[in-house]
């Protein structure tokens, strides 16, 4: 049937083709928004009389014809706005041509604007042109449609049937802008490090591997831009940022997409304490920015963004949020037997902070809604976060909490390169790799010309969209997810 439909329109377009009626040059001087904003108020007569003249072009995604009249709806960038053509207002021939354009269609018009009877701001069209004939038919239900691969495979049907998707993608490009400014104005610098580094480092992830042909030299996609960054505060820069593309080759879900961004920041001379406050007041501004109120609603829930924001210590959240017993926190067997009675992938090699990580993820994570600070993570989980000056076996960091989706990790940063050499030691045992693979002796090195006290986080922005547009899936904020192939 699909097929028909294409061979129909087709032919429609091989009829036109030689026609002025179809042209590749038009240029609109207004959009579907302004338009309607800027008459809406306006009395019906009044508008009639003024004869304000306007040129738009877009999609056609309604047309209801009655012989000698065609009302449609196209649609621009900006949203829809209706159209009026009437026989005998436009040449007979660009009539009986505009009768047999299709749903899906993209035109250009010119003409003035009047208003329904029902009030309905429209364009009274005195030329027009078909720009781009659509050979495929738009899908009449696609809200309808329950499988949402389809719609991910298919997004630019997606963004031309489906407005929230639309202002999802707006909305986005408005936080990503908007972080930028608050960074900006904070005295951050925004930089650019690689994307494609000879050494595994600044997180723990499986990474994606390529190779350079020239060089004859394997490298990794970045996990992480955070060894870099830190050697720019080294080097005097001071406050850096940059919002980065970051590629880990683990699985995929609700939560992850092996492609993500990250906004990551590194404070000179302040610690992970200040970044607490840092990021209320980064959300604050946001949500102020963005009209939105300090409760916002997240699936089945009602995030309250109130400060001060919930603050609480990882091993207290064990106990106190997911009722694990002491005798668990202490003891490395019982805490590895409780992992893996949560179906959790732990091995005896791991540390019993590490264990209990996993512990936390299945039993505390789920709990957190509004937003909540979980402090004063176990030594092993943190190779590049600072040891704690009170009890040397947890470090200075902390993980945000939002509608059960860790947003944001952060740490007063490891500046000491001896332990910091000890630390990634370890890590090339843990993860039985090759120490060339791990030990990135250069970062060492800047460790030992002095990295200044810094605190540094990363906020994950796809997270933090899918908060503030009430989206259920990360899939639903990123344009082109990765998808099985079919």
């Amino acid at each position: 049937m699909e097929n028909k439909f294409i061979e129909q329109r087709m032919q429609k377009l091989k009829e036109v083709k030689s026609h002025p009626f179809y042209s590749d040059e038009f240029h609109p001087q207004h959009c579907a928004k302004d338009i309607i904003e800027k008459f809406k108020p306006s009395d019906g007569d009044a508008l009639l009389e003024g004869k304000n003249r306007v040129s738009i072009a877009g999609r056609i995604i309604s047309i209801r014809s009655f012989g000698k009249i065609c009302f449609m709806h196209i649609q621009d960038a900006s949203g829809k706005i209706q159209i009026y053509i009437q026989k005998g207002a436009i040449d007979n021939e660009i009539f009986a041509l505009i009768k047999k354009l299709d749903i899906g269609d993209i035109v250009g018009t010119e003409g003035y604007v009047f208003k329904t009877k029902t009030k309905e701001v429209t364009i009274f069209v005195e030329k027009m042109h078909l720009l781009t004939k659509s050979l495929r038919p738009l899908p009449e239900k696609w809200h309808g449609l329950k499988d949402k691969e389809l719609r991910y495979r298919e997004r630019y049907v997606d963004l031309i049937v489906n407005q929230e998707i639309r202002e999802v993608v707006k909305t986005r490009a408005k936080i990503l802008s908007l972080l930028r400014r608050f960074m900006d104005e904070k005295g951050f610098i925004e930089v650019e490090t690689p994307m494609m580094q000879n050494i595994i480092g600044g997180a723990s992830a499986r990474p994606f591997t390529t190779h350079h042909n020239a060089l004859n030299m394997n490298l990794y996609m970045r996990i992480a831009p955070e060894l870099f960054l830190k050697r720019l505060v080294v080097g005097g820069l001071g406050n850096v940022y940059e919002l980065n593309r970051n590629f880990r080759n683990e699985g995929i879900d609700i939560k992850h997409n092996p492609e993500f961004t990250m906004l990551e920041f590194y404070a000179a001379y302040h610690n992970y304490k200040h970044l607490m406050d840092f990021t209320e007041e980064l959300f604050d501004f946001l949500l102020k920015q963005l009209n939105l109120d300090k409760k916002i609603i997240y699936g089945e829930h009602t995030i309250d963004f109130s400060s001060p924001w919930k603050r609480i210590k990882f091993y207290e959240a064990l106990r106190d949020i997911g009722n694990v017993d002491e005798e668990i926190i202490k003891d490395k067997e019982k805490a590895y037997k409780m992992a893996r009675d949560l179906g959790k992938s732990v091995n005896k090699e791991m540390g019993i902070g590490k264990i209990l990580e996993h512990i936390f993820d299945a039993t505390v994570e789920p709990q957190l809604i509004n937003p909540t600070f979980v402090m004063d993570y176990p030594v092993d989980t943190s190779p590049l976060a600072k040891r704690n000056k009170e009890n040397p076996n947890i470090v200075d960091r902390f993980e945000l909490y939002i509608g059960s989706t860790e947003i944001a990790n952060a740490f007063s940063e490891l500046n000491d390169p001896i332990d910091q050499k000890n630390r990634f030691l370890t890590q090339v045992k843990e993860k039985e790799m090759k120490k060339e693979e791990v030990m990135d002796e250069d970062y060492i090195r800047a460790l030992e010309y002095g990295l200044p006290p810094t605190a540094g986080e990363g906020i994950g922005v796809d997270r933090l969209v899918m908060i503030l547009t009430n989206q259920p899936s990360i899939r639903d904020v990123i344009l082109f997810p990765l998808l099985k192939e079919k």
